[in-house]
């Protein structure tokens, strides 16, 4: 039986695939948006936020607008190199489960 190829586990929790998905069709977005695009609450998805900017798949920018806080999120490199391996490897995944 063939080896199974690696599926990044950082990537492969629901909300991160989501937000990665989300992320990689932006240059960048506010936290509120990906909150509202992901029905996630507040607390959950600032720490799958945080757990892609620790991998440095995420950067993050806090700033104030009109005395407002804003947090914006925008894929690096490494990020955008990540999930397209991950894609490949899901890829070479189900085509071997459809070829059987």
């Amino acid at each position: 039986m063939p080896e199974l190829p690696y599926l990044n586990p950082v990537i492969h929790g629901k909300l991160r695939l989501a937000l990665l998905s989300l992320l990689s069709g932006v240059e960048e977005a506010e936290f509120t948006w990906l909150r509202a695009k992901t029905a996630s609450t507040d607390g959950n998805l600032g720490a799958q936020l945080l757990k892609l900017e620790e991998a440095g798949y995420l950067a993050c920018e806090k700033k104030f607008v009109q005395r407002k806080p804003q947090t914006l999120y925008r894929m690096t490199e490494a990020g955008r190199e990540a999930l397209a391996e991950y894609v490949h490897a899901l890829k070479e995944l189900l085509g071997g489960a459809m070829s059987s």
